[in-house]
């Protein structure tokens, strides 16, 4: 019996759990919560990746409400599932293209290997499903593998692809994809990009150079700029963010690979860091498994809640 979307974003999210989970277990078994737990508490949240900033916000709030009580695991549980759903509530904003502009362009930038290219074939398809026409610009063209797979997704979506030669010029192809896309009233205009990170200063050209060109023949564009981000990284995602940030106006974040080795509570740390819209998380290969960001079901499944457990069992 295949696996539901939470069952699977709970056991991309395993490595993590088992992190704070088994961590929670061993501290808190019918304890006073005291200085000495709390301290050991915020150690934990800041090793499971939630960052020094988040710790200390729910520590205070533990200390205010619970400090000298005891507490068992799952009471601790359940209380911090609720104080990281509060973080991650705010953020948590499903992708709808603005139908005031036809067609809403979406710029998706990230370093090479997040998945950028595996996303926006995920994102076409829904769309597509939904009766939105989606057009996709090749715009990696350093990478053929990913004007490839891009090419593929075409095939599969029904979408159109705007692909060049290999190296040829991605500002040139999107302003293409863009005349295309008006022409033909297409809703949604997905542009592929490079992510050569190591070469910052290139980059950063690059990009510039495909929102100048695009703006001569739609001067609001780019409409959404997507961060697409692998959560296995861990806390080198937060200097992504900073560094993407300072090349183009990031306006959201699409959060993948949150397989077993995903380091989640990233997540975590990044909303409270930056508070830019999580619109997605992947938890595999399959389009279905592209889906809009629940801070609940994020929470419980990060701190693997009684809760939790009863849902993925049913």
């Amino acid at each position: 019996m295949a696996l539901g979307f939470f069952s699977r974003l709970k056991k991309g999210l395993s490595r993590s759990t088992q992190k704070l989970g088994g961590g929670l277990t061993s501290v808190f078994t019918k304890r006073k919560l005291d200085d000495e737990a709390l301290e050991e508490l915020e150690d934990l949240l800041i090793t499971a990746d939630l960052g020094p900033a988040v710790a200390e916000r729910i520590i205070d709030s533990f200390r205010r409400t619970r400090f000298g009580t005891e507490v068992t695991d799952e009471e601790i549980r359940t209380a911090l599932a609720d104080e990281i759903a509060s973080v991650l509530e705010p953020v948590a904003i499903p992708f709808e293209p603005d139908p005031a502009h036809k067609p809403h362009v979406v710029l998706v930038v990230g370093v090479n290997g997040v998945g950028k290219t595996t996303t926006i074939g995920k994102m076409a398809r829904s769309f597509s499903d939904q009766g939105k026409k989606v057009m996709m610009v090749a715009g990696d063209t350093f990478r053929a593998a990913a004007v490839e797979q891009l090419q593929v997704w075409g095939e599969r979506t029904g979408c159109q692809v705007i692909a060049g030669a290999p190296n040829a010029d991605a500002a040139g192809l999107a302003f293409e994809g863009l005349k295309r896309a008006k022409a033909q009233d297409v809703d949604l205009l997905f542009v592929d990009t490079a992510g050569r990170l190591h070469n910052k200063s290139a980059l950063m050209e690059e990009l510039a150079k495909i929102i100048r060109v695009m703006r001569k023949f739609d001067e609001t564009a780019p409409h959404s700029v997507l961060l697409v981000l692998d959560a296995t990284t861990g806390q080198n995602a937060m200097e992504q963010v900073r560094v993407f940030r300072e090349l183009v106006n990031v306006t959201g974040l699409v959060v993948t690979k949150l397989d077993g080795s995903a380091r989640g509570g990233i997540v975590v740390a990044l909303a409270d860091s930056f508070g830019l819209p999580v619109h997605a998380v992947g938890v595999g290969e399959q389009v279905e498994d592209l889906r809009p960001f629940s801070a609940q079901d994020f929470a419980k499944g990060l701190v693997g809640s009684a809760e939790a457990e009863a849902e993925t069992a049913s």
